[in-house]
């Protein structure tokens, strides 16, 4: 199977305290982006888009066991706020309730975090995707859909490797750089 370079805008909700919520954006103008068979998406997400040509609408669920796993409360986990200093000073440009933060675990695998509480001595983070247990619906349009080139698969080959996310900037603060104004952070 051929890698294809596909691009979606689309609306992403959950069912939060009864009513689908608008949790997620990606526009005509800043759409979300990636290369199929290269394990980049949720395996339910790129099933679903895949197939599809230009121009297709898509409106589909992803249940709970399919996107990010039920909610785990051991996921939530206290630590030092010296974890979180730099030069013997406290981060709190960047460690703050509702901050999402890159981390890492001793094996070298990148991950992110909430902050969920910052104390005196100590940084409460939640380690679960933000959209644990709940089902995903997507709604939306294929903006693009093409054989992916040699030089995009590399790009996607360099960020998967952890040399940045192929748009200029450093993935930990995408924000900031890459012309994206949502940042690297689409979720599927």
């Amino acid at each position: 199977m051929e890698n294809k370079y596909i691009t979606v805008a689309y609306k992403l909700y959950v069912m939060q305290d009864g009513k689908k919520t608008l949790v997620e954006e990606a526009t005509v103008e800043h759409p979300f982006q990636f290369i199929s068979g290269m394990g980049t998406t949720l395996e339910r997400f790129e099933s679903e888009i895949a197939p599809l040509n230009k121009g297709d609408k898509f409106d589909f669920i992803i249940p709970t066991a399919e996107a990010y796993g039920e909610y785990m409360s051991e996921g939530v986990r206290t630590v030092s706020k010296e974890m979180f200093t730099i030069d013997g000073v406290f981060d709190e440009e960047r460690i703050f309730q509702g901050a999402i933060i890159p981390l890492q675990d001793n094996e070298g695998h990148h991950f992110y975090a909430t902050v969920t509480e910052v104390t005196n001595d100590s940084v409460t983070v939640d380690l679960n995707h933000p959209h644990a247990g709940k089902d995903l619906t997507f709604e939306g349009e294929v903006v693009e859909s093409r054989i992916a080139t040699n030089e995009e698969i590399q790009e996607m080959v360099k960020m998967m490797s952890g040399e940045g996310c192929g748009c200029g900037c450093s993935c930990g603060d995408c924000g900031d750089g890459c012309g994206d104004e949502e940042g690297c952070g689409h979720c599927h």
